[in-house]
């Protein structure tokens, strides 16, 4: 087993990470989750950010477990699941995520009328997860070469999810790689699915739906569903680190 990298050892760098999250505009992306259940954070990783995480991919010390996508029929490519304790930057933006987004994610459950409120700290969301039995990290790295894609689906994992998670593109399109969009789709009832594409430079950050989200209608509120994917690498290598709020079990 290859050892563990420390590649961001300075607290200033997580700090830096946190201050640039916090400075976008939360309203507007507010607004754009509730318009299109996705929304596009601009230059939350800087390159070098970027490129050192994607690094730590063949290092098995980081992570509990490796997936190849084919064998399982999620598409063609692979990911591992980082183990606990997390990398300082992923873990500290799994942190400063959680405030701007859980206060949405509490008025969708109430919009779609459902139960479940989200405390004002990850940290006792956690908890709550491993009482559950959820006990799993679930952030992740995932790579792609040529020819790989993943097939449209949902990160569940177990009774608790939080119904918004977090993409970080850490590669640079056009540089390397071609292809491998990030696409979602949404089904709202009696329709056929509605098709988005997201397009990302090198750090930017998506934030979207993981399973359904609220749409108001004529009636209230309904529940639309959400899928996402990445269509088929043309060429070259494709990095993504995931942020995924709840654990599994």
């Amino acid at each position: 087993m290859s050892a563990r990298v420390d590649f961001i050892p300075a607290a200033a760098d997580v700090a830096r990470a946190g201050t640039r999250l916090a400075d976008h505009d939360w309203a507007a992306f507010a607004a754009a989750m509730d318009g299109h259940g996705a929304a596009v954070l601009p230059g939350v990783l800087s390159a070098q950010e970027c490129r050192a995480l994607a690094a730590l991919y063949p290092h098995e010390a980081h992570f509990r477990s490796h997936i190849r996508m084919a064998r399982h029929g999620f598409g063609r490519g692979e990911y591992r699941y980082f183990r606990y304790p997390l990398p300082d930057l992923l873990g500290g933006l799994r942190s400063a995520f959680w405030p701007h987004l859980a206060g949405l994610a509490n008025d969708w459950n109430a919009r779609m009328g459902l139960a479940r409120r989200y405390p004002d700290q990850h940290a006792d969301f956690l908890r709550q997860c491993h009482d559950a039995g959820q006990t799993r990290p679930t952030p992740l790295l995932l790579q792609y070469g040529p020819g790989d894609y993943n097939c449209l689906h949902q990160d569940l994992y177990g009774d608790l999810v939080f119904p918004m998670q977090v993409a970080i593109l850490l590669s640079e399109p056009g540089r390397d790689f071609t292809g491998g969009e990030f696409v979602l789709t949404e089904q709202r009832p009696r329709m056929q699915s509605r098709v988005e594409v997201v397009p990302l430079c090198q750090g930017d950050a998506v934030v979207f739906a993981v399973h359904n989200r609220p749409v108001s209608g004529s009636r209230g509120s309904y529940r639309v569903t959400m899928r996402h994917g990445v269509s088929r690498i043309r060429e070259g290598q494709r990095h993504v680190a995931g942020i995924i709020f709840h654990d599994a079990a």
